[in-house]
């Protein structure tokens, strides 16, 4: 009899300290206290973007980058009614020769297009059909003008329209081919900007049509018009004095004219890249040239003498050696 009360209360304590251990493994679970798993399986790293957009991509600065001179610099040079800000830079290497407020933030009109034209270039094919859409129709200021709604237009010409005549109404219909709308493609324009280290610019439109919140400084557009230079198809463009294109409309093609002067009229060895002029920015101008065995570049922003403003600093630049 003895015996079995021990044995019975034996397998009471046994009974009562399992419970007691389950228990206290529910409060901890409920407490967010029990240990974790032996064999855990550490967390997938985040997904790297494979696309240059800088929204998601890593930011890395470009290794293009133009950056201030120390005076005093390899060309000096005067003009009686000055740039509100310019640069005489070195193409290839990206060297400074001359340089008047180079950081100063100005409105830069339509050479906005420069950074439109690069984010299509790096996010697109030539190849790709663009579908004309009503708001690229209902654009203000210089524009191809033909754009036939709700049809298909190439992405090449487009970026000819875009650049030749400074076509508005092709930033527009690009930007929404790449983006769904203006807004979506300028924040992916100001992405691009921050992680090229463009530190002066900020864009507001893909025209540069809307001076208020559109701006940047001569070492950005010096930077830019590397970074357009470096891309074959861009680097084609902004040097082409005259380009028929393929075009919905009647004859299947349309000519287009370099509106740059400085290739229009035919001057030897310019290269590029864009101008641009509202009332607010003034004339706005980055040449390239190619002088003295030498690849210049010209970055004027409100210049009340471009025609000769821009001529004399790339011969003094040529002349630099």
């Amino acid at each position: 009899m003895a015996a079995r009360r021990r044995i019975a209360i034996g397998v009471c304590v046994i009974v009562a300290a399992w419970a007691i251990a389950i228990a206290f493994a529910v409060e901890g679970e409920e407490e967010g206290t029990s240990p974790p798993p032996r064999h855990q399986r550490p967390p997938d790293p985040p997904p790297r973007a494979r696309t240059p957009d800088a929204g998601t991509a890593p930011v890395v600065a470009t290794p293009l980058a133009v950056a201030p001179a120390r005076p005093p610099t390899a060309v000096r040079i005067s003009f009686r009614d000055p740039p509100r800000a310019g640069l005489l830079f070195d193409v290839e290497s990206g060297e400074v020769l001359w340089q008047r407020n180079p950081r100063r933030r100005l409105p830069i009109a339509s050479l906005t297009k420069m950074m439109t034209a690069l984010v299509i270039a790096e996010r697109h094919r030539l190849g790709e059909r663009v579908r004309i859409r009503r708001a690229a129709l209902g654009y203000a200021g210089s524009g191809i003008g033909l754009l036939p709604l709700g049809k298909l237009v190439s992405l090449r010409s487009l970026l000819y329209g875009l650049l030749l005549v400074s076509g508005n109404d092709a930033a527009i219909a690009l930007a929404q081919h790449d983006s769904g709308g203006q807004e979506r493609f300028v924040a992916r324009m100001n992405r691009r900007a921050r992680s090229l280290g463009l530190a002066c610019s900020h864009f507001s439109t893909p025209s540069g049509i809307r001076d208020r919140g559109n701006y940047s400084c001569p070492l950005d557009l010096a930077t830019l018009a590397r970074l357009d230079l470096a891309q074959p198809v861009l680097r084609r463009i902004v040097a082409t004095r005259r380009a028929r294109i393929p075009f919905p409309v009647k004859g299947g093609v349309l000519d287009l004219f370099n509106i740059n002067p400085f290739i229009a009229r035919g001057d030897p060895g310019v290269t590029g890249v864009k101008t641009g002029l509202t009332s607010a920015a003034g004339r706005c101008y980055v040449i390239t040239a190619r002088l003295g065995g030498r690849h210049l570049g010209v970055v004027l922003l409100d210049t009340p003498d471009p025609l000769r403003q821009v001529p004399r600093l790339l011969q003094a630049g040529a002349k630099a050696g």
